[in-house]
């Protein structure tokens, strides 16, 4: 089999990424409409596996491919890679949302405040533009379970801190840039925080150590600290109730 080679410009394109990958890319631009294709091409890779195809991994606007060298050839994987995005429908991607219990402000809290002062609002405020969007989950990665959060409110869009701090929690609620995310393990951050949630994102104790997946919705839901404190003893003792919904 051979793979016909693009115009420079031309998507999809498709490149070798060592000899065990192949990194199909859809387009140069980041947008909603491209990471659908790239998740429905990924669901429909687990639905209706390729021969010797090991797992996939969907970023903003590509899918990487992992394989076995001695089932199928990098280049023919890549002409069935291509044969296959033809025929997939985007509509049957996955479409569920999970709400995201947060106690914003507090010690996890850290740049609460300074944002609301930032954006001339009061907290109240900002707390109700952040919990009213719709997130969609583009990818996984940086750290086990981190999502990168697309659909931030353009009048909370904040640059990334100057200098990041050397460990932030887990269930840390970050904004960075054009983007929010949801902390899934401790660890250093330059990303500005404005409160918590008690529900872990990446817990290797449960069957499915991943809460996330790319495709996914998030919703934000305000707590107090009562609940809050609930839902800590709920999630130590493993019990915390996961609250997906259709998106």
């Amino acid at each position: 089999m051979t793979v016909p080679d693009p115009m420079p410009s031309a998507y999809p394109r498709l490149a070798a990424n060592g000899d065990r990958a192949v990194v199909i890319e859809l387009s140069d631009q980041i947008s909603e409409d491209t990471n659908r294709r790239v998740v429905a091409l990924a669901e429909n890779l687990d639905r209706q596996p390729i021969a010797g195809v090991i797992e996939t991994v969907p970023t903003y606007r590509s899918l990487l491919v992992s394989y076995d060298p001695l089932i199928v050839r990098g280049r023919d994987l890549q002409v069935l890679l291509l044969e296959r995005l033809s025929t997939v429908r985007v509509e049957e991607a996955r479409a569920r949302r999970l709400v995201v219990p947060v106690l914003y402000g507090g010690d996890a809290g850290l740049d609460l405040n300074e944002m609301a002062e930032m954006k001339r609002m009061g907290t109240a405020d900002l707390i109700a533009l952040h919990g009213a969007a719709d997130y969609r989950v583009y990818m996984i990665g940086f750290a086990p379970g981190f999502a990168y959060l697309g659909g931030l409110p353009e009048a909370l869009h904040t640059p990334r801190l100057a200098v990041p701090r050397q460990r932030i929690e887990a269930g840390a609620i970050g904004i960075g840039g054009k983007q929010a995310s949801i902390n899934s393990v401790a660890g250093p951050s330059g990303w500005r925080f404005i409160g918590r949630t008690p529900i872990r994102m990446f817990d290797p104790t449960r069957s499915d150590a991943f809460l996330l997946k790319a495709g996914d919705h998030v919703r934000f839901r305000a707590i107090e600290e009562d609940e809050a404190a609930a839902l800590d003893a709920a999630v130590a003792a493993g019990t915390a109730p996961i609250d997906w919904e259709d998106a």
